[in-house]
């Protein structure tokens, strides 16, 4: 009878030090977020231009910000099922390969309805990449660190933000067709496929779909790599007992398990969704539609974008100190008031500062999120787990656009920025109640190493 090794890479990855593997790894990564988050953007800094070159009204870029959002939750759901099928290394190389050819689509756009379809493209690959992503960190790095590398390569990432703004405001106002070149620059994100010889599959992965010899390969690789840069390597952990085999694919949702993180993580996506893009979608747009200029409200909301990077590294500093729970309860509260502050006012100064808060707050938010989601999972269905929550958030945004159409239209400018705030209250007040505290489980887990490793005395 053939014997099936005890699957036990996520016990050698935890006790590696950082490495070369771990820094090319945390580059591609954030190199495929730079363009994701640059091209994630880029319809809203856009739409002005397009409303008065194509006839446009507020309620045309309302239903394509909509159906984008739909595409994001279809996008996130299939690729997360099969990143778990087929592999994560894979699926980011396709998902990154996607959103970037569709945004190179939108370049040559005639109209707001053809726009409409390549951004709903576009949309779909980029919410897979960004899940695949998140699951990708999550195992590939040690789990005392993961949390501040989830962050790190958002850092790098979240520039993609600022720098297309920038780049924006200068091209935009250049002439009639100069906007399709931002939907250009978003295309550059397929350069990713030159980092892909230099990225493994997830061992946990492999080890999940019963193919052992590979991810043994793929961990004697990475360790030999840190052995040669920090000498002698810690004794890995043992193998746990593991329990059988449950429920697979969307059949998952039957186990409690599964289902009540699940659940959570959607209150959390979706209330993060409609918060943040109900606000960066629409903050240019509705500027405008006050009478600011165009120029001006792109000009201010780039501005604003500079926080986004600093919100990463905020997190990046207190991610794996304090328990993540609190930190996303207190960044969301946070971002409520800095975002109700914004809709208050038509100062330029007090708009770019309080912009600059919910941005920097709002990314510190989404790193934190991105490293306390796959805690919540197993590896057997962590990707389908976090891409169903995550997509949920997408989906909800759906609605979000024409709703704060609606209220833009019957109620008012500062009704929307009330509404914003209010997502952003309901989901902090979630988390403080039900979401369940991480750290000490990281905590018990990293003691249980060390002892381990530690020789018996003779």
């Amino acid at each position: 009878m053939q014997h099936i090794p005890a699957p036990n890479a996520a016990n050698r990855l935890d006790r590696l030090p950082i490495s070369k593997f771990h820094k090319t790894t945390l580059y591609a990564v954030a190199f495929a977020y730079f363009f994701e988050f640059a091209d994630i953007n880029t319809f809203a800094i856009t739409a002005p231009v397009v409303r008065e070159q194509w006839g446009s009204d507020v309620n045309h870029i309302a239903y394509v910000t909509s159906l984008s959002f739909v595409g994001m939750f279809f996008g996130a759901v299939v690729a997360g099922g099969l990143a778990d099928r087929l592999g994560r290394r894979r699926m980011l190389i396709v998902t990154t390969f996607w959103y970037t050819v569709w945004s190179f689509a939108c370049v040559f756009a005639w109209d707001i309805w053809s726009l409409g379809v390549f951004r709903v493209l576009t949309s779909a690959g980029l919410s897979a990449m960004t899940v695949i992503a998140v699951v990708y960190i999550s195992e590939l790095y040690p789990r005392a660190k993961r949390g501040k590398f989830q962050a790190y390569a958002i850092v790098i990432g979240i520039c993609g933000t600022p720098v297309t703004n920038l780049i924006a405001s200068a091209v935009v106002p250049m002439s009639d067709w100069s906007w399709r070149l931002v939907y250009l620059w978003g295309s550059i994100g397929v350069l990713f496929l030159f980092f892909v010889r230099k990225l493994e599959e997830s061992p946990q992965w492999l080890e999940s779909r019963g193919r052992h010899e590979e991810a043994d390969a793929v961990l004697t690789r990475i360790e030999a790599g840190a052995a040669a840069e920090h000498g002698e390597l810690p004794a890995a952990r043992n193998p746990q007992p593991q329990g059988p085999v449950g429920r697979t694919g969307l059949a998952m949702l039957k186990d409690r398990k599964f289902l009540l993180p699940t659940i959570l993580l959607s209150v959390l996506w979706i209330t993060q969704t409609i918060g943040f893009f109900g606000y960066s979608s629409w903050a240019p747009t509705l500027l405008a539609a006050e009478g600011v200029s165009v120029e001006d409200s792109i000009f201010y909301v780039a501005l604003t974008t500079v926080g986004a990077p600093l919100g990463s590294f905020l997190a990046a500093m207190v991610t794996d100190r304090f328990e993540r729970k609190w930190c996303l309860v207190v960044f969301g509260l946070i971002i409520a008031a800095s975002g109700l502050l914004y809709g208050l006012t038509f100062t330029p100064v007090l708009i770019v500062v309080f912009g600059f808060m919910v941005n920097l707050f709002e990314r510190g938010y989404t790193a934190l999120a991105y490293a306390y989601s796959p805690e919540l999972f197993d590896t057997r269905g962590r990707s389908l787990g976090t891409s169903i929550a995550y997509g949920l958030g997408r989906l909800s945004n759906a609605a979000g656009p024409l709703m704060i159409a609606g209220i833009y239209n019957g109620v008012g400018y500062e009704a929307v920025f009330v509404f914003i705030a209010g997502t952003w209250v309901v989901g902090a007040l979630v988390l403080a109640v039900f979401a369940p505290a991480t750290r000490r489980r990281r905590l018990a887990a990293q003691a249980q190493e060390k002892q381990e490793s530690v020789p018996a005395a003779s």
